[in-house]
This record gives structure tokens, C-alpha cells and sequence, in this order.
């Protein structure tokens, strides 16, 4: 019976370790509890390793030897396969290539309203020559101080917002999205149908920047809700909206898309993640370095803040930002290069 039963919970770890591991195959990324822990693979490769420590440990119980040692070889293939994708997506680059002439860099940090000061923000823009700047869950308020300080410092950057119920008073932070763009890029503007949100994300704003003159990218500041239990259905619909907003062209896609590269399975088009979009730090290893919560060491937290181009430009190198300066996400910084 107990040798039943150990064959039995061996057979069910093999499988429940293919669905954590790769859910995607069985269609399930985006499905509540496997999207949450697909989310976490760093947490998930610890955990592999744990019951591999454990299953040594039974090994040295004569009876349990049989059971433990195929509870062993599972963990360790899941293990190594969580590995694997790592090392596949990156564990981490601390240091961008040196900017050129053609070069552009854009920096995402859902900011969690208050928590980051216009002051910090400045110092990160200027610190690392960012051309482009989406900053979810930032006011319009703060992002104007942000260009005074910038303008002081010779950085100059026209700023762009969009906010969800602008009637109500003191809503709350996240329904702010704001945006900076270098006037080196050329003029932009929000469209109607993202400001008035006819056409956006549904619970928290996305802003969708064009530019004036018809040259220069598309400019599209994410920012999708987060995957709990009863808003399913609504980040799966955000997630979808974002791919549509990356067709053939010239677009560049940047911030908190609350998912990872796995939750896009089924969404890329020739090759992308999102639409014809590819996702930067994945291209230049930082694909499995977290952002959120920066209460985590990056290894272990969940990288869902993002920054995507359309094949019209090459990522060539990418920086987490390290702590969160008080927000519960990481910055990440990407520098482009135009393709070809």
C-alpha cells in the first residue's frame, strides 16, 4: 500500500512540476493559481532545491529509499530545467554599453504614486541619459517637477499624462500614468481615445504617444492590473490589448505590465512577445532579474516591468535599477539601437 501511494505522489509531483515548470505547453500561463507561480521562478527553483534537500536526507531512512530517491531525481530535473531558463533569459547585467549618436535609452519605474520623490526620479534620469521615461502610478504634478529639475541640469523632456476619472478628488495614485520624452525625439502627443480611455487598459491607464511629424517610434507607457484571483479576466484582457498595441511598424512599449515573458506565450507575432514587440532585458540578460517586490533580493522577486521594441530597434543592453528609492517596484533602464 505505502509503496502504491509513494509511486502514486511521485507520479503527481512529475506532473505538477511540468505545469510549474513550463505551463505554457498545457495552455495554463495565464489561468489562476499557475500564473501566479510561474510568475515567482526564482522562488520556484528554491523550492526545487529544498525538496531535493529533503528527499537526501530520506535517503538515508532504508525504507524510504526507493520513494525518495525518484522524489529526488524530479526536483533535480525541475531544478535544472528552472536553471536552464535562467541562464536562456539572464540572471542579471548591472552596466549599460556606452550611448552613441543613434542610441536611445528608456527607463520604466512604477513609482507607487508618492513613495519615490520627483528628486530621486531626476537623479535616475539624468544618471543614466534616459531619452524616454514611463513612470505608472506617477501624477502629473510630480512629473512637471521632475522636467524643472531635469531643465536646471540641462536635460530637458516634455511631459505627458493620462489619469483615470480625473473628477474624482484625491483618487487614488494609480490611475496616473505619466510619461517624459526627450525633445531630441521630436514632438509627441497623447491620442484622444488613450486620454479619454475609450481605448486603454481597463482599470489602471496606459498612455499611447505619437509622433507629430509622423517620425520617430510610437511610444506606449503600460501599465496593466495585477493578476489577483477576482481580476482575471481583466488582465488577460490587458494583456491582449498591449500586444495589439505593437503591430508591424515602429513602436516601443514601457511599463509595469504586472506579467512576464511566460504570461505572453500566444501573444507574439514572427518571433515577438507582445505583437511584433520584443522584450529588451530577455535579449540583453536581464531576463530573469526581477522588479517586483524590490523587497526581494531581484533573483527571487518577479519580473514584470518591461521594456519592448519592435524590430526597428535592437536592445543592446539593460540595468535594474537596485532597490525601489521606497516603491515596492524596481526601475529598469534598456538602451536601443536602431536595427540594421
Amino acid at each position: 500500500m505505502f509503496r502504491l501511494l509513494g509511486i502514486l505522489f511521485t507520479v503527481l509531483l512529475a506532473i505538477a512540476t511540468a505545469v510549474v515548470v513550463w505551463p505554457q505547453f498545457f495552455r495554463l500561463e495565464q489561468t489562476f493559481p499557475f500564473a501566479q507561480i510561474v510568475a515567482a521562478r526564482g522562488v520556484v527553483l528554491a523550492a526545487f532545491l529544498v525538496i531535493a534537500a529533503l528527499s537526501l536526507l530520506l535517503l538515508l531512512a532504508k525504507p524510504l529509499r526507493g520513494f525518495a530517491a525518484s522524489v529526488l531525481i524530479v526536483a533535480l530535473l525541475g531544478a535544472g530545467a528552472t536553471g536552464a531558463i535562467g541562464v536562456v533569459r539572464g540572471f542579471g547585467a548591472d552596466t549599460l554599453p556606452e550611448a552613441t549618436d543613434s542610441s536611445i535609452r528608456v527607463l520604466t519605474w512604477n513609482t507607487a504614486g508618492d513613495e519615490v520623490s520627483a528628486e530621486e526620479i531626476a537623479r535616475e534620469i539624468l544618471d543614466r541619459g534616459a531619452d524616454i521615461v514611463a513612470l505608472p502610478e506617477t501624477t502629473e504634478e510630480v512629473g512637471e517637477q521632475i522636467a524643472v529639475l531635469l531643465r536646471d541640469q540641462e536635460h530637458p523632456m516634455w511631459v505627458h499624462h493620462v489619469q483615470f476619472k480625473p473628477d474624482v478628488v484625491d483618487g487614488p495614485k494609480s490611475w496616473h500614468t505619466t510619461v517624459l520624452v526627450s525633445p531630441d525625439l521630436g514632438e509627441y502627443s497623447v491620442i484622444a481615445s488613450s486620454e479619454d480611455g475609450s481605448n486603454n487598459t481597463g482599470s489602471v491607464p496606459s498612455a499611447v504617444l505619437m509622433p507629430v511629424d509622423g517620425t520617430g517610434p510610437t511610444i506606449v507607457a503600460v501599465h496593466a492590473v495585477a493578476p489577483r484571483m477576482e481580476d482575471m479576466a481583466q488582465w488577460q484582457s490587458d494583456l491582449r490589448w498591449i500586444a495589439d498595441q505593437c503591430p508591424a511598424g515602429d513602436f516601443i512599449l514601457a511599463g509595469d505590465f504586472n506579467a512576464t515573458i511566460d504570461h505572453m506565450a500566444g501573444l507574439g507575432v514572427e518571433g515577438g512577445d507582445m505583437g511584433y514587440c520584443r522584450d529588451a532585458a530577455t535579449r540583453s540578460g536581464n531576463g530573469f532579474s526581477g522588479t517586483w517586490p524590490s523587497s526581494l533580493p531581484a533573483l527571487l522577486s518577479t519580473p514584470i516591468d518591461h521594456v519592448m521594441a519592435s524590430p526597428s530597434w535592437t536592445a543592446t543592453g539593460s540595468v535594474v535599477i537596485g532597490g525601489g528609492g521606497g516603491s515596492d517596484h524596481r526601475g529598469l533602464v534598456v538602451q536601443l539601437e536602431p536595427a540594421g
